[in-house]
């Protein structure tokens, strides 16, 4: 499962306890600078108050932070968990406009993970690297083992280098077949030009509320459909969304984050919300992760949004039970 880091830290030590007892896997908390708490001081709370669970950034951007900074923060959540940490990275989103910042270039990227995996192996370095620069840079720390880099992707582009280089991928493409399998394919095209011997795990993020309030589950997961248009307007394509609805959407999509998206969330037929997000009953939840199994993604993390505290934890607990079930 994803969180924000928006719970008071007590509240939220709690919930960590809870969610490895709820059988969770992996524990994901968003970098998403000032729109909610640090997230690296929330996976230092959880990596204390669990034992077994995976714990990465859903996801850090090598802009807000030296990528050398980023790397030593999650080498050091990695030793205080005893090796739990994953690095999920990308080119960062709607947040950076409030620091006047635009999404990093590939490049940047691409340099960003290859400058972290040194430093975890151990090596000075210097280095003019795109976007950034080092001067005989070393971790001055014990390194641990390498840790498994997940990198953030929508865009062909992004999905071609996760493909090349990532130890998996977060995709973010909806739930619908078409767009999972156009992700998919972008993906593999990478794999292929690295010459790669399989994929890298493949993670698809569901956002949105799992509810028998259907009207409350898509009032829930409507702004997070309303971010597709915005950022990564071929899925709308794929998904039946006409041009003209994207565009109008388009214009009025505001504030840095797809919670702050209401007046362009309300253009959206519900149809549209239910392919790009968890927008329903346990049954409309389970026929996701059956059809995002089939396709052959390793793994579904819901992404609780939308409501107040407790109608989000009761997403998490009916997305703990519908994998019980169909695992």
């Amino acid at each position: 499962m994803t969180l924000q880091p928006v719970y008071p830290p007590d509240e939220f030590a709690a919930l960590t306890t809870s969610v490895e007892d709820w059988g969770y896997d992996e524990l994901w908390l968003t970098d998403s600078s000032l729109h909610a708490r640090y997230c690296y001081s929330y996976l230092t709370i959880a990596a204390m108050r669990t034992e077994r669970i995976l714990l990465g950034t859903a996801v850090t951007n090598p802009l807000t932070r030296h990528p050398a900074l980023g790397a030593v923060a999650i080498a050091s959540i990695d030793e205080i968990s005893s090796g739990r940490a994953v690095y999920g990275i990308g080119a960062g989103d709607r947040p950076l406009e409030a620091l006047g910042m635009k999404p990093a270039r590939l490049g940047v990227l691409e340099d960003a993970v290859t400058a972290s995996r040194r430093l975890w192996g151990g090596e000075e370095i210097t280095w003019e690297a795109r976007g950034f620069r080092l001067e005989g840079a070393h971790q001055r720390f014990t390194p641990q083992a390498q840790i498994p880099v997940y990198l953030s992707a929508s865009g062909p582009k992004t999905l071609e280098l996760a493909g090349r280089i990532a130890d998996g991928v977060i995709i973010l493409a909806g739930l619908h077949p078409d767009g999972v399998r156009y992700a998919l394919s972008h993906l593999d095209r990478g794999v292929e030009q690295a010459g790669r011997s399989k994929r890298p795990t493949v993670n698809v993020f569901a956002y949105g509320a799992i509810s028998d309030d259907e009207d409350a589950a898509l009032d829930s997961a409507r702004s997070i459909a309303a971010w597709f248009p915005q950022t990564a307007p071929v899925y709308c394509e794929l998904a039946g969304l006409s041009p003209q609805l994207i565009e109008q959407v388009r214009e009025r999509y505001a504030g840095g984050e797809f919670q702050e998206a209401h007046a362009a969330a309300g253009l959206l037929p519900d149809d549209f919300v239910r392919r790009m997000a968890l927008a329903g009953d346990a049954d409309a939840a389970a026929a996701h992760w059956c059809t995002l199994r089939d396709l052959g993604v390793d793994t579904m993390t819901v992404f609780p949004i939308g409501g107040d505290a407790r109608s989000r934890i009761a997403t998490v607990e009916a997305f703990a039970s519908i994998a019980q079930q169909h695992r």
